[in-house]
């Protein structure tokens, strides 16, 4: 099964990976945790997308779309994965398309988990608030806002793409996080 998680920063996407990975057997991609490792790393890649991802503005294409890429070829993503953060240009939606056409295979399902922008702000901030390691440098309101901006003019219009395909399950974010989870079982679990 190769899933996308569609929605806006702070939506959820990344818990819900997690419950997704561990119940289905899916490896995880989040294109952010793959960025800001490369980061932490000091790579050439990192010190690239620091900058950009700090100020809350998208990584350029052809870096994300590459890190992607190298992700699925590894061994744990022969079953399938989930995606968390991609794609989230056109660009991307149309890469990672011919990239998986190139294998034989497609995306089984999208899921969008819709939330509403100011509990989005009020979740960050809680996130930041309560973080062990300390907030992440993109934690803060003015950057999601920033975020947000980019968010709805660059992302959001690519999920046309996907629902032209038949392929997208709306869900609501502003539920529990255990509803949540629920409502994505009901449509994955006929899939499996």
């Amino acid at each position: 099964m190769k899933l996308i998680l569609f929605g806006p920063p702070g939506a959820g996407k990344g818990t819900q990976a997690a419950r997704i990975e561990a119940r289905y057997n899916l490896a995880h991609l989040s294109t952010g945790d793959m960025l800001r490792a490369a980061v932490r790393a000091g790579t050439s890649v990192g010190l690239q997308a620091k900058e950009i991802m700090d100020a809350g503005r998208l990584v350029p294409d052809d870096v994300t779309v590459g890190v992607v890429k190298d992700r699925i070829e590894r061994d744990d993503c022969h079953d399938g994965f989930v995606l968390d953060g991609f794609p989230r240009t056109f660009s991307q939606a149309k890469a990672l398309d011919a990239m998986l056409h190139e294998k034989g295979t497609r995306i089984d399902a999208v899921v969008f988990i819709d939330v509403d922008d100011d509990v989005l702000v009020e979740r960050i901030l809680k996130r930041a608030a309560e973080s062990p390691g300390g907030p992440r440098a993109d934690d803060n309101e003015a950057t999601l806002r920033a975020r947000l901006a980019v968010y709805r003019e660059h992302t959001k219009p690519v999920l046309p793409f996907y629902e032209g395909q038949g392929i997208v399950h709306h869900v609501d974010g502003m539920a529990p996080i255990d509803a949540v989870s629920t409502t994505i079982f009901g449509v994955l679990d006929p899939l499996r």
